[in-house]
């Protein structure tokens, strides 16, 4: 093993969460331009424990823009936008989207589902 290795795998580290602000156990988060999900709680060091690959299920809209309906249908690319309610969606075009992951199960136009999500790309 090299001297220099900091994790084994890399997926999964604490850090202090871009958005949201306190993330909880279950969250989508991200971690500058990284996405993830929170594994536990904030702590009081402000850091939270993530997790940057898996399939985790998500509320997802189907939407391209926090306003305009699109239907979402598995394989499409998923977006963070941490205005948005909720913040998973196709809306690449608003300001401050990440890329999120894929969509793994399909979500009517303007509608909000819960479905698995593969977190990366």
């Amino acid at each position: 093993m090299a001297k220099n290795q900091v994790f084994d795998d890399g997926d999964q580290f604490a850090v202090a969460c871009s958005d949201p602000a306190v993330p909880v156990s279950g969250d989508p988060v991200v971690y500058g331009q990284l996405p993830g999900v929170a594994l536990i709680n904030e702590e009081p060091d402000g850091k939270t424990t993530i997790k940057t690959n898996g399939v985790y299920s998500f509320p997802v809209k189907g939407v391209t823009t926090a306003a305009a309906a699109a239907a979402i249908a598995e394989g499409d690319l998923i977006y963070y936008v941490a205005a948005n309610t909720p913040k998973l969606s196709k809306a690449s075009g608003d300001a401050g989207a990440v890329r999120f992951g894929y969509a793994l199960a399909a979500v009517g136009g303007g509608a909000t589902a819960t479905i698995p999500v593969k977190i990366g790309y």
